[in-house]
């Protein structure tokens, strides 16, 4: 099996790697890193949440989308899931998919004055 630089290493020099990309606005490039990180850790909830706002900033939408909705089935109170996909569906101009996960991500927040 041929390794690149996006999957060499062990999960956690490649954890280190896609946080190292995400700090410096390579979201493109965390993305490639995490994709192969969250194959072989599917129940870390970390890496899946990184690799959503890597989609996110990179504008790839429906990816964030879809990392984001298996997070919050998994953990229904995941508080920054929730807001996250909220936004990704906002960035969608789909506002009314979007509002419940918002308001959600509000009252788990505690924030009950926008409620």
């Amino acid at each position: 099996m041929d390794t690149t630089y996006y999957d060499h290493g062990t999960p956690a020099e490649r954890w280190e790697r896609a946080r190292m990309f995400f700090d410096a606005k390579d979201y493109a490039a965390a993305a490639r890193v995490l994709g192969t990180l969250v194959e072989e850790v599917p129940e870390q909830t970390g890496p899946r949440l990184l690799l959503a706002r890597s989609y996110y900033h990179s504008a790839q939408l429906r990816r964030a989308e879809a990392e984001l909705r298996i997070i919050v089935e998994r953990d229904p109170v995941e508080h920054y899931a929730r807001l996250m996909l909220g936004r990704t569906l906002e960035r969608q101009s789909r506002h009314e998919e979007a509002e419940p996960h918002l308001r959600m991500a509000s009252a788990l927040a505690g924030d009950f004055d926008e409620l």
